[in-house]
């Protein structure tokens, strides 16, 4: 027979699982012996079906393989596929089920253990391991590592970093605060309740909201993955947070940036006139290329917040403005640091701040202005101004529905909700309401 040493060394590995309905009342079917009709080239398992609380119905759940594969007789795979199998058994029996959190029939089993005698020590670790692989299953790293595995191939590389930041956060937390959890199935809903306490007082709310989004949704992959019962993260309250508020410029203010601009900044003037003409977000400006610029047709390609690629016409206004761009090499960024149309290697982010701490140094420390006024000042502003004069001979649905081309937004119920947050439609005089009463 193999080494004791293999023999008490095992883990859950992944496996597929599908349902089926068994005609039984209880909750789960007999543990049973997969061995692939002996051949040893395939993996051998233990495998039984739980009722599905949402379902009611029978349903398989991931086969225990623990460490079967290692053993190269059949003799030996039977013999450990055996002790699996009793186990397993003894522990559905006491109350083992795959779709709550076992932390506390762990902990059970555990004390058990440690009032068995020295005769039976090689017996208890073999069973405390099996207890370990099958309650608790893949570790707290080995959880995120494989939802962020997952989320690479369907999110850009800022939002990926911001997953793995906010993961990492999470499992330091934990190992400070509850170092004997190890396992993705012990962390509890008030675990990160508390972790997200925590990054509220150093931070706040909107930081604490977005870190509750990211966890959740890497929470939402291991569930739908079954790799964990439910994501209890999506069920923990938003907090009320303060959205950020960008004033919008006035008249006499703009005319005087732009005119400051383009003795002291042509770069950054420019950067802001695409902000105010065409009406693009900073990062969208950030992304943009000699090649996504069709001066010919007048239109301009990016790539949009909500992740579509999107074509916008270069008004007049800003076309006259644009510079000769015939001898630019396609692939190079329309805006950076020193000139405009040269290769930027540094991340979207990167350049975002690049440009916010520029427009700082500029213009706001020259203007004195507040921390209400920055770049996104300007689309606020010209979204205002384009609104009111829409307004001029169009009823609010007209006016919107012209401005929705312009603006980018996807739905009018957004279109309608941006407005009303910076105050972009005011009433009319209503003295005369007030004298009448």
């Amino acid at each position: 027979m193999s080494n004791l040493n293999e023999f008490l060394t095992f883990k859950v590995e992944s496996a597929y699982d599908f349902a089926y309905d068994l005609p039984m009342k209880k909750n789960y079917s007999n543990p049973k012996m997969y061995t692939a009709n002996g051949d040893l080239s395939k993996r051998w398992y233990v495998y039984f079906s739980y009722r599905n609380p949402k379902t009611g119905r029978l349903k398989r759940v991931t086969p225990f393989y623990g460490e079967a594969h290692k053993y190269k007789t059949k003799e030996d795979r039977l013999f450990v596929l055996s002790a699996y199998r009793k186990k397993i058994l003894g522990l559905l029996r006491q109350g083992y089920d795959p779709f709550i959190n076992n932390t506390e029939l762990y902990k059970t089993q555990k004390e058990k253990e440690k009032s068995k005698t020295v005769e039976t020590v090689a017996h208890q670790d073999v069973e405390e391991k099996v207890i370990t692989a099958v309650v608790t299953g893949k570790s707290i790293t080995e959880a995120f590592d494989f939802a962020l595995n997952l989320k690479k191939k369907l999110v850009n590389q800022v939002t990926l970093k911001a997953y793995k930041s906010r993961a990492n956060s999470l499992q330091q937390f934990v190992e400070k605060n509850y170092p004997d959890v190890k396992y993705i199935d012990q962390l509890t809903k008030g675990m990160v309740v508390q972790f997200l306490n925590n990054t509220l007082d150093k931070s706040s709310p909107r930081t604490r909201n977005n870190c509750r989004i990211e966890i959740s949704s890497l929470m939402q992959v291991l569930e739908e993955n079954e790799i964990i019962t439910i994501n209890f993260v999506k069920h923990i309250p938003v907090l009320k947070s303060a959205p950020e508020r960008h004033k919008t410029y006035s008249k006499q203010m703009e005319s005087d940036i732009f005119s400051y601009l383009e003795k002291k900044d042509p770069i950054l003037l420019l950067y802001v006139k695409f902000i105010a003409y065409n009406l693009l977000r900073p990062i969208e400006i950030n992304r943009i290329k000699i090649g996504d610029i069709n001066l010919k047709e007048r239109t301009i390609s990016f790539k949009a917040k909500n992740k579509l690629l999107k074509v916008k016409i270069i008004p007049d206004i800003l076309l006259n403005d644009m510079p000769d761009l015939s001898e630019l090499e396609p692939d190079a960024f329309l805006f950076t640091p020193e000139k405009f149309g040269e290769k930027w290697a540094t991340s979207e982010n990167n350049k975002r701040d690049y440009f916010s701490k520029r427009f700082k140094k500029v213009v706001k420390d020259h203007f004195k202005l507040d921390k209400n006024f920055g770049l996104y000042s300007f689309r606020h502003t010209y979204i205002t101004k384009l609104y009111r004069e829409l307004r001029k001979t169009a009823s609010p649905h007209e006016a919107k529905s012209k401005l929705m081309q312009i603006s980018g937004h996807s739905t009018m119920t957004a279109l309608t909700k941006y407005l009303r947050d910076i105050d972009a439609e005011l009433p009319q005089d209503y003295s005369e309401l007030l004298r009448n009463n």
